[in-house]
């Protein structure tokens, strides 16, 4: 155990250090003392070069590296890798370790996020009776989408978490010698089995593994620390509260895209969604199945010493068990019977056998409440007749899991593109005779037509005609949707998101089609059964959305189905393609009013308004911390309800240990209390001064992002050249294609291997370019104008998040390094005027960052980060080094396919290093 008085972070340098020495003995023992010896004087000459400054340090480093035979070459990038794999581990675990310091010295929990945040509440005077009516209607959703930037294998994640327990090991417990020795030798065989796995696929995900590895998620972290969250508000708020009953509703519901999102991806079939769901379904009953056994050994309670309830007593003469052993025990027999009803009902739904046979045949449950209230007898009686405490654990828990994942795990969203809603919906009314060309008609003829037909009980479909493969696949997915919500329960699936929204007629389209397929119920009391949401994604969207949102709601005809809906609407905000349309800073600006106006829009409706924030992993696709980014939403965006996409890497770093995942979801709440409960917004500006600049900063950002990205001949070349988008897009590391279309168009290129691949060439554009000849143009036009800047800086959470994130991005940037990769351009005319483009403007950011927030270095308010970053620099270089010379080599035409094999392998290494690069 570390002492509280001594460097609170030595411990994490003597965890890095001794994960270093042990991956070193491992490559000297597996790869032989030349190898061993060539990374280790890389490591030499780059730890120089990183501390010192030293060039002929960093031209030692590229002597050694360039001349390496490519097996040589391999090694070393996987040395270099998987040290920065363990360093990630080494650094979660000090962040778990300082909190239980805290705890230990100061005799209770570290004060987390909920904590701080109900602080900042009672300061606000925030009453009881606000908070309870807050949490009643409150929803928090996280949703785990897969993405194309996890470049990490589930193999080496499960590695990783095994190496994390041996450190966890060492640091928690008070072990004999014999016992440390033994943790020394686990801790040693896993990071050879690691050395010994490879890190990338030899094929491309099927989007099954990819549900899968969604699911590890919620065995892993999710089944154990929801509970412990909800038990963790509960006791603070009871503190605060104490006369106050604080029975929370589960509200925190963990979600999934992973087999419904089919934008752009045509491997998510009707099939693969039905899949999905019985995949999920097995694994939740699964784990109470084994929950329910686990509690029946710990219930051993006889009616020789007990009461019961009359309820628990019939529930314990419905069991299949007949023993005599346990005719007195009726928790035991109840739990016996209500094992063989989620057997049978695992066998029902999904023709799942568990490996635990029930001990006799028993009615499967129709639905999980059913279940529920079988836990809920159990309960009841034990408090009934004094084992109150008895529940305070394993079945309290198993209680909050069924009301939070019932038997389908998690909610999964349907997604797919406006225009193929619009071709299916084109095909069904030219099929049906209705009109012959619907793509010729303009927007208010399309809402005039639509609407008819949602008031008709006609149908379009006929299953005597042939349609097209596409539109017969989209009728399918709606189709296997009511199936499965009818098979598994409503809330299996409630949402279905239209990408690339940008009209009414894209709301009306879908609605179309769920009526076609039994998901909305037309008549004279419309029935919706899932949520229509738009996706607002370009700059223009953003700007048109509120104006969209209102004119559809002034439809009747919407408004009867939206009012089975509670008068809810839900609209998702894209972080990621509104930054490749319009760079960084316009990006979340019109995010930020976006959120202004359809607040302002659903109030004067009368519907609340529910927001999806499309957030990335990078700081491009709208990532960054969590906490600051919740707070930074203006008044009335949030309003207790929030969902956010948790993408790539980002869900591992996230989620891949119990304990931090579970910080990660208590960030969540807390930043979504504070910021529904206390208007940050109107104490920021009065007078409209602080919006009238960063509206004229966006102008200008976004002139000079569009003049670079789109308007500057030969910039696609470019990118395509100087970054290793070619090679990335060929990686299996997503079922999902790089692109929407067949096409090298930056248009048409998915956001999230756009900014993935200017992060591997350490530019990290996305997330920065613009602001310095924005800030540099506003000042001309206000010569004075700086102390606005750093007022809103010091008083504004959005502009003040906006250039944290940004100065977290630049932090992780390297020019020169860049400047390497841009020798990959073939003409090098075309590279030298945009790459000094790109490093002028690189310059005018960094300079007008650290003027505007009082820093004098990146990072000076982060000192945690800062570190991290100096100790991984000197293991990325390298890295960054060999993918240039591989490239290079590679592009030049040579066939061997270690060079293709190695390309990759620096790729998953830099992603390591960088950590939310996607």
């Amino acid at each position: 155990m570390t002492d509280p008085s001594a460097d609170k972070d030595q411990p994490l340098r003597e965890d890095t250090r001794l994960l270093g020495r042990l991956l070193g003995d491992v490559l000297r023992d597996q790869e032989g003392e030349a190898v061993f010896g060539v990374v280790e004087q890389v490591r030499q000459t780059s730890v120089r070069f990183n501390r010192d400054g030293d060039e002929q340090a960093r031209q030692e480093m590229a002597d050694i590296l360039d001349g390496l035979p490519l097996d040589t070459a391999h090694s070393v990038v996987r040395a270099f890798s998987f040290f920065l794999h363990l360093a990630n581990i080494a650094e979660d675990q000090h962040h778990i370790r300082r909190n239980r310091d805290h705890a230990i010295a100061h005799s209770r929990p570290r004060e987390g996020s909920l904590a701080r945040a109900l602080e900042r509440l009672d300061e606000a005077e925030v009453t009881g009776d606000m908070l309870k009516d807050c949490i009643n209607h409150m929803l928090v959703g996280p949703v785990l989408t897969a993405h194309p930037t996890e470049v990490q294998r589930k193999s080496i994640l499960s590695l990783q978490r095994k190496v994390a327990k041996l450190l966890d090991n060492t640091d928690r417990t008070r072990l004999t010698p014999q016992e440390a020795e033994d943790n020394q030798t686990e801790l040693e065989a896993a990071v050879l089995t690691l050395w010994q796995t490879r890190l990338l696929r030899p094929q491309r995900l099927a989007v099954i593994d990819e549900v899968k590895n969604v699911v590890s998620y919620f065995v892993d972290t999710f089944f154990s620390q929801l509970p412990i969250l909800y038990s963790q508000l509960e006791t603070l708020l009871k503190r605060r509260h104490p006369a106050r009953d604080w029975n929370l509703p589960p509200f925190l519901k963990i979600g999934s895209w992973v087999g419904g999102d089919r934008d752009g991806n045509p491997f998510v079939t009707a099939t693969i969604l039905e899949e999905a769901v019985r995949l999920q379904s097995m694994t939740v009953l699964n784990h109470y199945m084994t929950e329910i056994h686990e509690l029946g050994a710990e219930l051993p309670l006889s009616l020789l010493l007990v009461k019961v309830s009359p309820e628990l007593v019939r529930l314990a003469e419905q069991s299949p068990d007949q023993s005599p052993h346990r005719a007195d025990e009726p928790y035991r027999r109840a739990m016996i019977g209500i094992y063989a009803r989620l057997a049978a009902t695992a066998w029902t739904l999904n023709h799942h056998e568990p490996v635990r046979h029930a001990v006799g045949q028993a009615e499967p449950y129709a639905q999980a409440s059913e279940f529920l209230t079988d836990l809920n007898i159990l309960a009841v009686s034990l408090k009934t007749h004094g084992g109150a405490k008895l529940t305070a654990r394993r079945l309290q828990r198993l209680i909050l899991a069924a009301q939070v994942f019932g038997f389908h795990l998690a909610p999964i969203d349907l997604r797919q593109n406006s225009v193929v809603h619009e071709r299916t919906v084109a095909e069904l009314l030219a099929a049906a005779g209705s009109v012959a060309d619907y793509a010729s008609l303009d927007e208010d003829s399309r809402i005039a037509l639509l609407t008819a037909e949602l008031t008709s009980p006609r149908p379009l479909y006929s299953p005597h005609l042939t349609y097209s493969e596409e539109t017969s696949g989209e009728l399918a997915i709606f189709h296997a949707a009511r199936k499965i919500k009818d098979k598994y329960g409503d809330a299996t699936i409630v949402n279905s998101i239209i990408s690339m929204a940008n009209g009414i007629s894209d709301q009306l389209e879908l609605a179309l089609l769920l009526k076609e397929t039994g998901l909305l119920k037309v008549g004279p009391a419309p029935s919706l059964s899932v949520n229509i949401i738009p996706l607002f994604e370009t700059i223009e969207d953003l700007r048109q959305g509120p104006f969209i949102m209102d004119k559809l709601f002034s439809l009747p005809v919407y408004r009867a189905f939206l009012k089975s809906r509670g008068d809810e609407q839900e609209v998702m905000l894209g972080y990621s393609d509104s930054n490749k349309d319009g760079g960084f800073l316009t990006s979340g600006w019109e995010l930020y009013k976006a959120e202004i106006g359809l607040a302002e829009v659903f109030s004067r409706h009368k519907i609340r308004l529910r927001l999806f924030h499309g957030r990335g992993g990078s700081v491009g696709r709208g990532g960054g911390p969590s906490y600051q980014a919740i707070l930074a939403q203006p008044t009335g965006a949030v309003s207790g309800q929030i969902r956010i996409t948790e993408q790539g890497e980002v869900i591992a770093s996230k989620y891949g240990s119990p304990e931090v995942g579970r910080r990660n979801l208590e960030v969540l709440v807390a930043a979504t209390l504070e910021t529904s409960l206390v208007d940050l917004e109107n104490k920021v500006e009065p007078d409209g001064t602080f919006h009238d600049a960063m509206g004229r900063l966006s102008d200008l950002a976004f002139h000079a992002y569009r003049k670079l990205v789109y308007e500057t001949p030969g910039f696609n070349d470019y990118f395509r050249q100087s970054t290793p988008i070619s090679e990335i897009s060929d990686l299996n590391i997503g079922s999902r294609p790089a692109s929407r279309k067949k096409s090298t168009r930056i248009e048409d290129l998915r956001a999230i291997p756009w900014v993935f691949s200017w992060s591997q060439c350490r530019l990290m554009l996305p997330g920065w370019f613009g602001f310095g000849s924005a800030v540099e143009t506003w000042l001309a036009e206000n010569p004075k104008g700086l102390p606005l800047l750093q007022r809103m800086h010091r008083d504004w959470p959005f502009f003040r998040t906006l250039l944290s994130n940004m100065d977290m991005v630049l932090s992780k940037s390297d020019l020169v390094i860049a400047s390497r990769y841009a020798t990959l351009v073939t003409d090098p005319v075309l590279a030298e005027t945009i790459f000094s483009r790109i490093k002028e403007e690189w310059h005018l950011t960094r300079n007008h960052l650290l003027a505007i927030s009082g820093q004098t270095a990146f990072l000076a308010d982060n000192p945690l980060l800062a570190r991290s970053m100096r100790t991984r620099f000197p293991y990325l270089d390298p890295l960054n080094h060999l993918q240039i010379a591989l490239l290079r080599r590679y592009r030049a035409g040579e066939s061997d396919a270690r060079l293709r094999r190695g390309i990759h392998l620096t790729i998953n290494g830099v992603a390591a290093g960088l950590r939310n690069s996607g």
